[in-house]
């Protein structure tokens, strides 16, 4: 069997054979540079020069529960601010099966080879049972995650709403301080995480499949409100021509609602990720939009809110981990919870009481 022209992500390599004589002495001063720990102004300088290292540990400061982590990660971040918000933001969603995947990697393909830095955030969706994700994003953009141009991080959604990771926010300011000029996040595509997406980005993209019955279900307020455009995917082959036909009807549909704040019409245009078509006239979409809205004032207005989002947010955030973290708290909610199960109280009267408590 002849071997394959293209190297592929989904192969296995031949593994190394152990060595009969192992250099103990080089083995302990390996583990030990592993458990040291740079020091927050390294990681910033390092992260300001473009190091994907430095980015990541730092990333995983940010997504960290660690008590610890955490006011290093609020360093870093304090001293990253100043480096960030120049790069265009990218909302992805869409079904599951829709191509998120393929179509991102075929767009960060495009924005590298005219001279962009992507940065791809990736949310995973985590098990409600296990608590674990795949996170095989990296997996399926088997040519991008080998361009030096890109960095591809995919995070658990955890518990968060809607799937969106929690700390993508701050991941989006170190990405910036670190040179990437367009940020792409994707999302899980389960409802609410569309909300959640909306909230910290620039510009909004809703990908469809036609012949899957679900442009009637498209056709809902929600998330056509919030699209700044909406990309159908898959338009090759034979499915080209139904494509075709949703475009039409998609078009209807957006003409149906108010004009947005941003003033901007939304458009719908075609594209087959797995053949690299069309990709290049939705980056053209995406420039006129930001052409138009930083024009019009609406850009940084939209910047601005987002902001304010995010610090109520915030807030409801560390008031909850705060109220959970009390050792009161902590040993009362087992309590009720045992009286909720027995029948003995109501989940009102026991939140009531818990709060009675928290100070």
């Amino acid at each position: 069997m002849s071997k394959k022209s293209k190297s592929s992500a989904l192969h296995e390599n031949d593994g190394v054979s152990q060595s009969d004589i192992t250099n103990a002495s080089s083995i302990k001063t390996i583990q030990k540079k592993r458990r040291l720990q740079p020091s927050t102004q390294d990681l910033v300088s390092e992260i300001l020069n473009g190091n994907i290292t430095a980015l990541s540990r730092a990333i995983t400061l940010v997504e960290s529960a660690n008590p610890k982590h955490l006011e290093k990660a609020h360093d870093i971040i304090t001293q990253c601010l100043a480096h960030a918000n120049k790069s265009v933001r990218i909302g992805i969603t869409g079904v599951p099966g829709v191509g998120k995947s393929t179509f991102i990697e075929a767009l960060g393909m495009h924005l590298t080879a005219i001279g962009k830095k992507v940065a791809v955030l990736a949310v995973d969706p985590s098990s409600s049972l296990s608590k674990g994700s795949i996170l095989g994003d990296k997996t399926r953009m088997e040519d991008l995650v080998k361009n030096e141009n890109a960095f591809i991080r995919p995070s658990p959604s955890g518990t968060s709403l809607g799937g969106v990771a929690r700390k993508t926010r701050e991941t989006i300011i170190l990405c910036e301080a670190a040179g990437f000029d367009t940020i792409i996040i994707e999302t899980v595509g389960v409802g609410q995480s569309e909300t959640a997406v909306h909230s910290m980005v620039d510009f909004f993209l809703l990908l469809k499949i036609a012949g899957a019955g679900d442009e009637l279900q498209g056709i809902k307020r929600g998330i056509i409100e919030m699209a700044d455009a909406i990309a159908i995917n898959k338009a090759d082959g034979e499915n080209l021509k139904a494509a075709k036909l949703a475009k039409v009807e998609f078009n209807r549909a957006l003409h149906l609602y108010p004009q947005k704040d941003s003033e901007w019409q939304p458009k719908v245009t075609l594209c087959s990720a797995l053949q690299r078509e069309g990709i290049d006239d939705l980056w053209t979409l995406i420039s006129e939009y930001m052409t138009h809205t930083k024009s019009n004032g609406f850009f940084e207005h939209n910047r601005t809110e987002q902001n304010k989002f995010w610090l109520l947010q915030t807030i409801e955030e560390r008031l909850k981990s705060d109220f959970f973290n009390q050792p009161t708290i902590k040993k009362e909610l087992k309590v009720q919870l045992q009286l909720i199960e027995e029948g003995k109280t109501t989940p009102f009267v026991a939140a009531e009481y818990l709060f009675t408590l928290k100070n």
